[in-house]
């Protein structure tokens, strides 16, 4: 079935031309027509003519023998990223009607390795959320469901909730998506899917509409660690727009999974075993971790000491940056405008009105770090300790080639039922915020099911820079659990 293969699979089926990239694209927008009402994953789905164009385009560079990377391959675009006269939203009402005159670098580079962009993908707004429920377009909905409640909806994870959803169900082969402290991990674990954060400054920013600039990284959604690795080579590279870009050489990434991992040492957090971590996820990362040892490589106990702030130091940094970046909308630069007597009335009028709450809620927490007399005892204070997390990685590294630890630690939750605890939403991402404020790579590898029968990843964590030997590893993983469980509405569907 067309809609439930790999990259790779798909790339290799388009070269022999067992199919074309025009079928590839209709099945895709075929389920997306029937699936996506029920899942909201999309905000903007491309018309049919203008998709079909860009497959058609695909057969002839192939017929041609010049088809790159990603041709005649469908995916699905994180409405973050600026698309040249497509809608762009950022899944907020301030931008519910912004059509960009440019394209972001990201999406750019994809579509000149002959990407077919399927449409836009749902999100938190503006990035803002582990549960992809704060869309002013309405909430993502999971594809999978609890075996002993499969009538109650679960959240698909976030930010990046709609792209792990449609790659999910097999309404994209592949799809973008941003993390700035799980964003793209968390919810790949939630949704049985893989998922890379590159280290930053491996892809550029430039028109990915920011959260939070220093921590902002874009990365590829994909369902196996070799499409990862193909995508991140057609997605990254130097971009002189993007002062935070890294002058680095791209590897071919998607030729170090398959790789031997012998010989390499893996390290285990001993403070990522946490109290109250739930059972069905100790056993699977004690299982990834028998897994490594029967694939040759050594495992080794290491301290993170400073992990404990993570968090903390998170919601410190993350919503400063928030409160700059978004001072731009202002329904005079940008976004949607109320009018009202005065400048000042305008100003507070189109904000309260095109913000939603988590997003109100975190420019008021980044505007008080901010303010004077706060900026040292927190925001400095947060920079400080998060230099010590960046510090404990690096030492870490100088023993072992990479950590494993969980995802996230628990399984995906039901909508709603965190709604009210901001506490415990911002629990979801203890595992993946330390990766973010230290910069280095990352990657989600489903590795099992829970007892209610919900995907569960691990992660891979590397050096700066050595994303090779990250997904070295979670090729590793991947051969070892042959994960290969799909969600009830992705095989209910026919897809």
């Amino acid at each position: 079935m067309l809609t439930g293969l790999t990259l790779t699979e798909a790339r290799a089926g388009l070269a022999a031309r067992s199919f074309s990239a025009r079928e590839l694209a209709k099945a895709h927008l075929d389920a997306i027509a029937r699936l996506n009402p029920a899942l909201n994953a999309y905000i903007t789905v491309l018309p049919e003519e203008t998709v079909l164009a860009q497959a058609d385009a695909a057969d002839a560079r192939y017929a041609a023998g010049t088809a790159g990377l990603m041709d005649g391959l469908p995916i699905g675009i994180k409405d973050l990223f600026c698309t040249k006269g497509i809608r762009t939203t950022a899944a907020s009402a301030i931008l519910a009607d912004f059509v960009p005159p440019y394209e972001s670098t990201v999406t750019a580079r994809l579509l000149k390795e002959g990407a077919v962009f399927l449409g836009k993908t749902n999100l938190d707004e503006f990035a803002m959320g582990s549960a992809n429920t704060s869309s002013a377009f309405g909430a993502t909905t999971s594809p999978w469901r609890r075996t002993d409640e499969p009538d109650v909806a679960l959240v698909p994870g976030g930010s990046s909730g709609g792209s792990s959803a449609a790659v999910a169900a097999g309404l994209a082969l592949a799809a973008t998506g941003t993390d700035t402290g799980g964003s793209i991990r968390q919810p790949a674990a939630y949704c049985g899917i893989v998922g890379l954060k590159p280290t930053y400054g491996r892809c550029s920013r430039w028109g990915m509409m920011a959260y939070a600039s220093s921590l902002d990284q874009a990365g590829p959604m994909t369902r196996s660690v070799a499409d990862a690795g193909l995508m991140l080579e057609a997605m990254a590279g130097f971009d002189e727009r993007d002062s935070t870009s890294a002058s680095r050489p791209v590897p071919a990434f998607h030729k170090a999974v398959g790789k031997s991992v012998k010989g390499l040492r893996v390290g285990i957090p001993t403070e990522y075993r946490a109290p109250g971590l739930p059972e069905d996820v100790l056993a699977m990362w004690e299982q990834g971790i028998a897994w490594l040892r029967e694939a040759g490589c050594e495992v080794v106990d290491v301290s993170l000491p400073h992990t404990r702030y993570g968090l903390t130091s998170y919601y410190i940094i993350a919503p400063a940056e928030c409160s700059s970046n978004l001072a731009r909308y202002d329904g005079i630069r940008f976004g949607k405008r109320v009018d009202a007597p005065s400048l000042d009335a305008v100003y507070e009028a189109s904000r309260a009105a095109g913000f939603g709450p988590e997003v109100r809620n975190r420019i008021l927490m980044g505007t008080y770090v901010l303010s004077a007399g706060y900026y040292d005892a927190y925001y400095l204070k947060a920079q400080k300790v998060r230099t010590l997390i960046r510090r404990d990685f690096e030492q870490a590294f100088e023993t072992v080639d990479v950590l494993l630890t969980p995802t996230a630690p628990s399984a995906a939750f039901a909508q709603g039922e965190n709604q009210n605890d901001p506490v415990q939403m911002y629990l979801n991402d203890i595992f993946t915020v330390p990766a973010s404020l230290a910069g280095i790579p990352g990657l989600s590898v489903p590795v099992g099911l829970n007892s209610a029968g919900l995907p569960l990843g691990l992660q891979v964590l590397g050096r700066h820079f050595d994303e090779e030997t990250v997904l070295s590893v979670g090729g590793a993983l991947e051969a070892a659990a042959g994960f290969a469980h799909r969600p009830t509405l992705h095989a209910g569907a026919g897809a």
